[in-house]
């Protein structure tokens, strides 16, 4: 479905090539300033055209469509989109009978018998993040201002990343686009001043929570939490968590913040992995219809050397959609303050 959350529910439509990208929050509480301003600095996170990234630039000016007024929300559902403007769709020409590897060409076109959108990659392209970027600033402005949210790219193609604009990170970038490759990368994310008591035990729990959100992110290929995969090699004395004072201090963070499914006031930290763009000027096989053999297929159009890279505020703001429906969920309930 293209919807999520419980208490903060979006719902997402629109298509990477169609009039226009869209979201609908259900609902944001009413009085809150919203302008069109307020979106500006996430979205140009976002936004292509730097080094590593498509050419395919848009303006990406929100366009509110229903619950706000005179500058404010109004307490019902807030309907924002992005009308699709810069757009290339004849270079999608042909990818029903010549699917594109690592792409959902094929799958989406069993699916849905052949009737699906293709140009852009349709509901399957990483523009349709745009909806959890503009969804994300609106939950940010409702989330406690001690709340804080950050992403960055650690690792890319590879090797850890300290400034994405070091010498040695260009240099890769430009390598891997002079071969028509591409590049995979980890983003880590820190929520700090998250309250003690959200989430659920088993079900619902905050890392099940936000592994859903997060693997609603095109190209999204692992989440793990604190020591992740490097506790299945560390002993117990190693991985857990003693504690050092009161109010739950410890004296590490090996559990990501995170203890039985509720977070335990350390700060919530978890690293993404996505996978390189699959979409590459270099040629690969793939199998035509049409000929019914295999052929070689160079894929034309605008496309990032590591979509990655545009990604943090993407994972920012879906892990402010969990928090935010976590608190909401709690406020009358078990919540420690």
């Amino acid at each position: 479905m293209n919807q999520f959350g419980r208490y903060f529910r979006i719902t997402c439509f629109g298509a990477s090539h169609g009039p226009c990208i869209g979201v609908v929050m259900d609902a944001p509480k009413a009085g809150i300033p919203l302008s069109p301003e307020d979106f500006e600095a996430a979205l140009a996170r976002r936004r292509g055209g730097r080094l590593g990234t498509t050419p395919r630039v848009e303006a990406d000016v929100p366009v509110f469509l229903s619950g706000v007024a005179n500058g404010y929300t109004t307490g019902a559902p807030l309907t924002v989109i992005f009308e699709n403007r810069n757009q290339r769709s004849r270079d999608y020409d042909g990818l029903k009978q010549v699917p594109r590897p690592g792409h959902a060409d094929w799958v989406a076109g069993v699916r849905y018998q052949g009737y699906q959108e293709t140009a852009g990659g349709g509901v399957f392209s990483g523009r349709m993040t745009l909806a959890l970027v503009a969804a994300g600033v609106v939950a940010q402005k409702m989330l406690p201002a001690s709340l804080s949210i950050g992403a960055k790219v650690v690792e890319l193609g590879g090797l850890p990343v300290q400034d994405e604009s070091a010498p040695a990170v260009e240099t890769l970038l430009e390598t891997c686009r002079c071969e028509g490759d591409s590049l995979g990368a980890v983003v880590e994310c820190s929520c700090e001043g998250v309250p003690v008591g959200l989430g659920e035990p088993f079900f619902d729990s905050v890392e099940s929570l936000l592994a859903h959100g997060i693997f609603s992110i095109p190209g999204v290929r692992g989440i793990e939490f604190g020591d992740g995969f490097q506790a299945a090699r560390m002993r117990g004395s190693e991985h857990n968590d003693p504690y050092t004072g009161p109010g739950g201090r410890t004296a590490k963070n090996g559990a990501g913040g995170i203890n039985g499914g509720l977070t335990n006031g350390n700060p919530v930290v978890f690293r993404v992995a996505f996978k390189p763009t699959s979409s590459i000027a270099k040629e690969q096989k793939t199998w035509d219809e049409a000929s019914q053999a295999v052929v070689g297929l160079a894929i034309q159009g605008r496309h990032d050397v590591c979509f990655a890279l545009r990604t943090p505020v993407v994972v920012e703001s879906v892990a402010a959609l969990v928090l935010l429906d976590c608190l909401l969920a709690g406020s009358d309930a078990h919540v420690v303050r």
